[in-house]
This record gives structure tokens, C-alpha cells and sequence, in this order.
């Protein structure tokens, strides 16, 4: 619906029960009219065609007495000026009736398929300007020939507020005509409707809402044609004729305005919405127009980034863009943050330790057990709700409202490709079709928008987040507050509660130089007692790679990693905490001695010195070294081992703390495998063979070496305590 201004004929608000008099009766008792007119209850908006025979001429009106005016320009003027007043007062009248009685009788009723405020939208601001410039209209009958010139000074005073609150209204005019069109078509809801109206305004004959809802967007269209009126009336050459003018064409501009407003609000509704759509749903979208729509927008969106063509720059705009951004970013980040923050708070209050027995007499103990029962039970979940009421949920109302906004941001601009690109084709056929120039006007109205909304938005986004971490701040201060106060309660029941502050810190230093040599104490006396630390079984795949790492590089090459070790250059490794690996090299390749070259069981690579320390295997206790010997043949299958006559390097041999044996019987089909026994123990030499499949290993058993299915070893653990192991 776009405002226009009423037709020529006159609308009329009388008050029922008024008959239109002679001018000699209207006139004579012009300011007690206009106070009985605003008291007065009016009837229905009436069109002057149908009152034609009840209008007086000037003319004729003008000879019933020779007390009225013979001029009748001068007559007319104050007939004009009597419907401005009457109407007014008629207009409040019906807005007072719709806001007091008819709402506050449908709020009774308390219908919850009713929504009050898209109906009535804020009549209630309405009433509040209306009231008072009735108020001024009022005032001025007294004033004689300084009358219309404060009229036109009220209409000047009024302008900007009867703009924002009819602008407001008309924006959401449509949407109440929607609502009154679908309870029209629910029965019990249109029977309720009418109740009200016969039980509240039966003198009207309303069949529905819309009767009253349509009033402020009629009075704001006809405050341009009342001036209108006046100032036919009144000649060029009196004094209130330029402030008339004035006063006419600002409420031309207001109605112009409001007008423009709806257009933003209804092109901002149209493209505000986040639509989260399926690929199924974007696919179903796509059509001829679509895709040379958005081909079109990509070809101008590259020719921009490659300089081909000029962007069109909008440094306000930008610079609010930019503003608003950095608050779109700051309200995400906060909400990740106070959400980790909640479910760290979350995670906190699971375990119950006040709730175990101590088995301990009163003391300490027991007072830290009533103080943690207590934060745990009330302080800490009364602090999770307050943070939860005052803090994330505005948090999240207010990331909601910012994805209309991000929105439009992003609409603006593909609209503004298209009019780039629709305006150089202008430039050059000097004429688009309709189509383009409702595109074109379409980009012009999102700018509008963003550049007439954006400041304001940015200022009240910027005030919520304020608020919103002042909040927060408030609320660690009473957590802070509410448990140093519970624990000086309990602090002043302990034995040196009541001690001075001196004296205190001086007994709190004692006992924690009693307590460090206690604890020096008994780690000396663990060191000497456990020389080894605590072991845990490696996995079979760990045992097998450890195995590799001694039979290639020796167990003095052998470090194991202290920590998680993420590569962030090349050639690094990551690496988890209590992996083993061998050592290659104590530098990098540019002489770094905090990079170290290592063999992690396969692969290869650099890591930080620092987080490696020495794994020394355990040796076993046995009467002899047993000797080893490593491959030094070639054969042309899979086989890392020689002939036993062949000469081999010696390795020590360390009993481990678990034990490879075979799963099953295994028969020997060639030289190059070895027969197994199922339970037979055997010594596994290789993970892999010499191509690096992992499905066949290299064992000795009873002396002799050869292959056998990795499948069908597996790892027992073994009783003796020596051997390899890892620190717990």
C-alpha cells in the first residue's frame, strides 16, 4: 500500500447527534464548539458527496445573519479550518476508543491466536501526539487573526513526530490487514471479534478491525488536503499565507517520507530473511534467468577484481559496512566464547567430591566439605542461570538480529553488480526495460535502507554488547563476593581464623617448609626403594616397531617422546606422548641442535629435541650375551637374512617384558620360511619383509631364521618384571 492523498472530496467527522447548522449558530460560539467537539462521540468517517444537501453554502450562509462574515472567502477559510478542528477531535475520539476499549476488551478475552500488537502496532504512540496536537489546535481558536498562523507553526511543530509514529504504523498496516483477513476466516475467532465490537463501539455498525485500524493511515493522508483547503482560502496577501504554504508542503514531505519508508521496510523484509536451504532446494531454484543472472554477477564481480572495470565506491557506506562487521565479528566471538565458558561451568559442577565420605573427625576437612557442598549446590548453579539469562540469552537474541542485516549487507551487493551493469547498458542504448529499472531502483532502495538504518543499528548493537559484558562483569563480581562470603564464615571456625595477619603467614610458612621436606623426604626414599619407574605394557604393534628400531640402530639410539609433538614445518613429524623413536641425528640440516633427526618406526623427520628423553630398555639377567645376526644377503624374493655361515654383526640380546609366540601351526613351504608350532615361543627379528609388506615377519626360532605370516604371531605378556617396558 503506498500513501496517497484522498480525493478532492471532503471526508466529514460530525459528532452524532449534531445537525449542521447556520453559520450564525457554528460561528457565534466558536470556542465552546471546539471543546464540545472534542468530548463528543463521533460517528463514522462520511463522504461529503452523501452530505451535500446537509453542507451550508457560504452564500446562503452568509445572509442568515448579519453578525457572520459577508466575505466568503473569509468564510470558507473558517469552515476550513472548523473541519480540521472537528475532525481532529472526532479522529482522537475514535483512536481513544480503539485503544481503551476495543484492545483493552480483546485482552480480557485473552485469545492467544490474537496478536494484539500486529493489530493495534503502536496506536498507543498515536493517540500520545494526536491528543496533543488536538491539544494546540484547540488552543488557537481564541487567537483571531493570529489563528492560522499558529496553525501552521503546530503542523511545523508536530512534522517530525507524526512522522515516526505514522510511518511505524502504515509500515505494518498490510501486515494487520493479513491478520484481520485471517480471523475473518476462522468463525470462532470473527465471533469474538464482533462481541467486542458490539459490546464496545455498537453506535459504529464495525463488522470487523479494519474500520478502526484504517483511521491513522486516512488522517495522515488528509492533513496535506485540510491545509490544502485553507489555503485556497486565504489570499496571497495575508500574513499566514507563507507559513500555510510551508506547513502544506511539510506534510506533503511527511506523507513522502512515510511513503519511502515503506518501501525500504517492505524491500527489507522481501530480502532480510536467511534462507537455509538444501542443495536439493537450490537446485530446484535454477533456471535460464537465474544463471545468466548470477554468470553476469560473477563475469562483473572478476572484471572488478581484475581491474578491468571501476568499482563503484560509497565511502559512508564502507565505512558503515566496515563498522558493523567488526561488530557482527565481535558478537560471534563473544557467543563462542561465553558458550565454551558455560559448558566448562557445566562440566565443573558433574563431579560431586563433598558428597564422598571422609571418614575424618571435625576439622578442616569437614569445613572445606560444607563449603564445597554449598558453592556446589547453590552459589554456582544460581550463577549459572543469572549467566544464562542476563548473558547468553540476550547474546543469542542479539546474534539472531544481526543475520537480517548480514543479509541485506550481502543482497546490496549483487544488487549493485546488476546496476553497474544495467547502467552501462543505459549509458549505451540510452533505455533499459521495465524490468532493469525496477532492478536498478530495487539496489538504490537497499542503499537507502543500509545508509538510513546502519548507523542507528550500529549504535544499538554496540550498546547491547556493552551491556551484555557489563553483565558478565557483574555477575563474576557477585560469584566472587558470594563465595569469599561463605568461606570466611567457615574460615572463622577454623583454629587460626581469628589470628593476626602476620602471625598467620608466618604459620602458613612453616608448614609448607614442613610439608617440602616431607615431600623431598619421600621422594628420596622412592628413588632409592622403586629405582625403575612404573611399566605398562606396549601394544603389539608398539613391541614390533621397538624391536625394529633396536635391531637397526642399537638400544642407545632409542628416545621416547614426553609430549604431543604437532609438525608445523617441513619435514616434521607429529608424534604422540610415549612413542619411541631412534635417533639419526642431533641437528637439523642448518646446524639447529633443538631439532633432532629421528626414525619414528617408518617414517622420518625432525622434532624438538626438548620434548625427547632417553629410553634405556631394561637388560636381562642371564648368564650370557646372546648373539644376533643381521642380514647381510641378497635374495630375489622378500628375504633380509643370509646363510648362518655368513659373517654377522653382533647385537645384544634383552629379554622383554612380553613374548611373541605362534598363534598356530605354520609348515614351511620354502627355504626362505621357517616351520612354527602353535605356542612356540620365537624371537621376531623384522615387522615386515624386505619389500616393507607387513603381512610377513622375519623370526628365528631354535637358531633358525625365515618368514612366517605376521597373522599368526601373537604377543603374551610375560611374569618376569625385567625387560622392556614404558614409563608410566
Amino acid at each position: 500500500m503506498v500513501l496517497e492523498p484522498a480525493c478532492k472530496c471532503r471526508w466529514v467527522e460530525r459528532p452524532w447527534g449534531c445537525a449542521v447548522g447556520s453559520p450564525r449558530r457554528r460561528m457565534g460560539s466558536w470556542a465552546g464548539q471546539q471543546s464540545s467537539s472534542a468530548r463528543a462521540a463521533c460517528g463514522p468517517l462520511q463522504c461529503p458527496a452523501a452530505m451535500a444537501s446537509a453542507e451550508p453554502d457560504p452564500e446562503d450562509a452568509a445572509g442568515a445573519g448579519g453578525a457572520v462574515p459577508c466575505d466568503r472567502t473569509e468564510l470558507s477559510q473558517r469552515l476550513a479550518v472548523e473541519e480540521l478542528v472537528t475532525t481532529e477531535a472526532s479522529y482522537v475520539h475514535n483512536m481513544q476508543l480503539c485503544v481503551s476499549d476495543i484492545r483493552a476488551h480483546l485482552q480480557e478475552k485473552q485469545l492467544p491466536e490474537l496478536d494484539l500488537e500486529g493489530l493495534f502496532s503502536n496506536t498507543d504512540d498515536i493517540l500520545h501526539v494526536s491528543r496533543r496536537f488536538l491539544k494546540g489546535l484547540e488552543a488557537t481558536a481564541g487567537q483571531g487573526q493570529e489563528q492560522l498562523l499558529c496553525i501552521s507553526t503546530l503542523f511545523q511543530e508536530f512534522k517530525e513526530e507524526m512522522e515516526t509514529v505514522y510511518k511505524i504504523y502504515c509500515a505494518s498496516y498490510d501486515h494487520a490487514l493479513q491478520l484481520v483477513e485471517s480471523y475473518r476466516r476462522d468463525p470462532r475467532l470473527q465471533e469474538e471479534i464482533l462481541d467486542t465490537l458490539n459490546a464496545t463501539v455498537p453506535h459504529t455498525g464495525a463488522s470487523d478491525l479494519s474500520f478502526f485500524l484504517v483511521m491513522p493511515v486516512q488522517r495522515v493522508t488528509k492533513y496535506p488536503l485540510l491545509l490544502g483547503k485553507i489555503l485556497e482560502n486565504t489570499p496571497s496577501s495575508a500574513s499566514a499565507h507563507s507559513a500555510l504554504q510551508a506547513a502544506a508542503r511539510a506534510m506533503a514531505q511527511v506523507n513522502a517520507n512515510i511513503n519511502e519508508y515503506k518501501r525500504r521496510r517492505e524491500v527489507a523484509t522481501k530480502y532480510n530473511k536467511a534462507e537455509h536451504l538444501t542443495l536439493r532446494d537450490r537446485l530446484a531454484r535454477l533456471n535460464t534467468h537465474s544463471i545468466a543472472k548470477k554468470t553476469t554477477r560473477l563475469s562483473r564481480l572478476l572484471m572488478h577484481e581484475a581491474g578491468i572495470v571501476a568499482k563503484t565506491e560509497d565511502k559512508e557506506y564502507d565505512d558503515l559496512e566496515e563498522k558493523f562487521q567488526c561488530v557482527a565479528s565481535s558478537v560471534a566471538t563473544l557467543k563462542e566464547n561465553v558458550a565454551s565458558y558455560l559448558g566448562h561451568l557445566q562440566a565443573f559442577l558433574l563431579p560431586t567430591p563433598h558428597q564422598w565420605d571422609l571418614q575424618m573427625d571435625e576439622g578442616p576437612a569437614q569445613q572445606h566439605r560444607r563449603l564445597s557442598e554449598l558453592l556446589h549446590s547453590s552459589v554456582f548453579p544460581e550463577f549459572k542461570q543469572r549467566v544464562d539469562r542476563l548473558g547468553w540469552q540476550p547474546l543469542c537474541s542479539l546474534s539472531d538480529t544481526l543475520e537480517g542485516p548480514q543479509q541485506l549487507v550481502k543482497k546490496r551487493l549483487d544488487k549493485l553488480l546488476d546496476y553497474e551493469e544495467i547502467q552501462e547498458r543505459k549509458s549505451e542504448m540510452g533505455s533499459v526495460s521495465y524490468d532493469e529499472e525496477a532492478a536498478m531502483n530495487t539496489y538504490l532502495a537497499i542503499n537507502d535502507l543500509l545508509l538510513a538504518e546502519l548507523p542507528r543499528f550500529n549504535q544499538l548493537a554496540l550498546q547491547l554488547l556493552g551491556q551484555i559484558l557489563r553483565s558478565f562483569s557483574a555477575l563474576q563480581l557477585d560469584l566472587a563476593a558470594q563465595a569469599l562470603q561463605q568461606a570466611e564464615k567457615e574460615l572463622e571456625q577454623l583454629p587460626h581464623g581469628h589470628m593476626p595477619l602476620p602471625s598467620f603467614w608466618k604459620v602458613v610458612e612453616d608448614t609448607l617448609q614442613q610439608s617440602g621436606a616431607q615431600l623431598r623426604a619421600f621422594c628420596q626414599a622412592f628413588e632409592t626403594v622403586t629405582p625403575s619407574p612404573g611399566t605398562q605394557p606396549l601394544t603389539p604393534a608398539e613391541e614390533r616397531k621397538v624391536l625394529s628400531l633396536v635391531s637397526k640402530h642399537g638400544p642407545d639410539k632409542l628416545y621416547q617422546v614426553t609430549s604431543n609433538i604437532s609438525g608445523s614445518r617441513d619435514l616434521d613429524l607429529t608424534l604422540l606422548r610415549g612413542q619411541i623413536v631412534a635417533l639419526l641425528q642431533s641437528s637439523d640440516t642448518k646446524g639447529n641442535t633443538s631439532r633432532w633427526l629421528v626414525d619414528a618406526g617408518g617414517p622420518r623427520g625432525f622434532v624438538p629435541a626438548a620434548k625427547l628423553r632417553p629410553y634405556s630398555p631394561v637388560q636381562a639377567q642371564q648368564p650370557g650375551m646372546q648373539l644376533l645376526s643381521l642380514d647381510s644377503g641378497t635374495e630375489s624374493r622378500r628375504h633380509s637374512y643370509a646363510s648362518p655361515e655368513a659373517p654377522r654383526p653382533q647385537v645384544a640380546t634383552f629379554t622383554p617384558t612380553f613374548q611373541v609366540v605362534a598363534g598356530f601351526s605354520f609348515a614351511a613351504r620354502s627355504p626362505q620360511e621357517v616351520t612354527l608350532q602353535a605356542g612356540q615361543p620365537v624371537l621376531l627379528l623384522e615387522p615386515h619383509d624386505k619389500k616393507g609388506s607387513p603381512e610377513w615377519s622375519l623370526v628365528e626360532v631354535n637358531g633358525q631364521r625365515g618368514y612366517v605370516p605376521s597373522s599368526y604371531l601373537v604377543t603374551v605378556p610375560v611374569q618376569d618384571p625385567a625387560g622392556w617396558s614404558l614409563p608410566v
